[in-house]
């Protein structure tokens, strides 16, 4: 990173709004299934040193994902795939380890498209309409294929089908490691595509941490940057107490500010799919209706920083972060607070 990097600082996009749970208006579920490729989530509870039982069982019942190693991305259009799998609108399914900046990344979202992010030579090969990134600077670097897979004009055996399926095998053989899920319910199998391939099952990890005299600042009045700040620093483990001469962070807990005695920081990795994100917002309102000290929680989701697609099906790009995450602050009346957020190449989350 040169000098005039280091001067420059990224733009950020920041949308924050304020709203009730009980408002039939609300976006919080919708904004839930936006962000479709979740790799963590994280909430934290205040005066709390222990997860309740209710809360525990949901947090280990996320559901299970896959990985397969070196998946031709032509078994994507497979046609038993496509009627045991994708035609039921419930896959998720995302390229491993490939970098959206210098590698070819694939997605395949639940409704059904298929995303391909490639390098110009790649996209060149493939032979298949696309567009140039929306990311690219003075020169198309980078070009992207999106393809829905449940149009009449996919399908197999139609025209377009074919074209597509022949530069996949023909033309540009690409092959990935490959995470794949589905909505649990919705009937789904993907055990054709598994029985071809070396796969393995995952679990997704929970962890907790237990606070102890973690300073807290007025989450109410707190502006959005700072109270993100803030978590992020405690997520990571920063403290919060620390001087302006300090080398390794100056950061400190924005005032007014008290003191929790206790928290409890949990986190939970993997492939995520808002089902499960969603099920984890209504145990925490349910938390909240119980008498204690506190009267708030807060659960902050991280999209994968290397998925082609982020906040539906837009683009999403790879500057310095990567960032597309989005944090929601629960209280006891109700009420929240929604943040989202993502870095310098990503459209403004809806």
């Amino acid at each position: 990173m040169t000098s005039s990097d280091l001067d420059q600082t990224p733009r950020t996009l920041l949308v924050s709004e304020s709203s009730s749970f009980l408002d039939p208006k609300n976006r919080v579920s919708a904004q839930v299934e936006q962000l479709r490729f979740n790799h963590q989530v994280s909430v934290l509870l205040p005066e709390c040193s222990s997860a309740p039982s209710h809360l525990d069982s949901v947090l280990n019942s996320f559901s299970s994902f896959y990985l397969i190693r070196k998946l031709p991305v032509y078994e994507l259009l497979d046609r038993h795939f496509l009627e045991a799998a994708v035609y039921h609108g419930a896959v998720y399914g995302l390229s491993y380890r490939t970098r959206i900046d210098e590698d070819n990344s694939i997605a395949l979202t639940p409704n059904g498209h298929l995303t391909l992010s490639l390098d110009k030579d790649s996209f060149e090969l493939l032979g298949f309409e696309g567009k140039p990134s929306r990311f690219n600077h003075r020169t198309a670097t980078r070009f992207v294929v999106s393809v829905d897979l449940t149009d009449s004009s996919m399908a197999p055996g139609g025209r377009d089908y074919l074209r597509l399926l022949t530069g996949l095998t023909s033309r540009l053989q690409l092959q990935t490691d490959f995470l794949l899920s589905h909505h649990p319910g919705s009937g789904a199998s993907l055990q054709s595509l598994l029985s071809r391939y070396d796969w393995s099952e995952h679990r997704p990890e929970v962890s907790c941490r237990v606070l102890s005299d973690l300073s807290c600042p007025a989450l109410r009045s707190c502006d959005p940057h700072s109270l993100l700040e803030w978590l992020g620093a405690v997520d990571a483990g920063v403290s919060c107490e620390n001087s302006s001469s300090s080398f390794l962070s100056s950061f400190t807990c924005p005032d007014p500010k008290t003191t929790l005695r206790h928290a409890l920081s949990v986190s939970v990795r993997g492939l995520l799919l808002p089902h499960d994100i969603h099920q984890l917002l209504q145990e925490l309102r349910c938390y909240l209706e119980q008498p204690r000290l506190e009267s708030w929680v807060s659960m902050t989701v991280h999209g994968f920083v290397d998925s082609p697609v982020s906040w539906g099906d837009r683009e999403h790009g790879f500057l310095r972060g990567g960032e597309n995450f989005y944090t929601l602050m629960m209280f006891h009346d109700h009420t929240y607070q929604l943040h989202l957020a993502t870095g310098a190449h990503d459209a403004c989350p809806p």
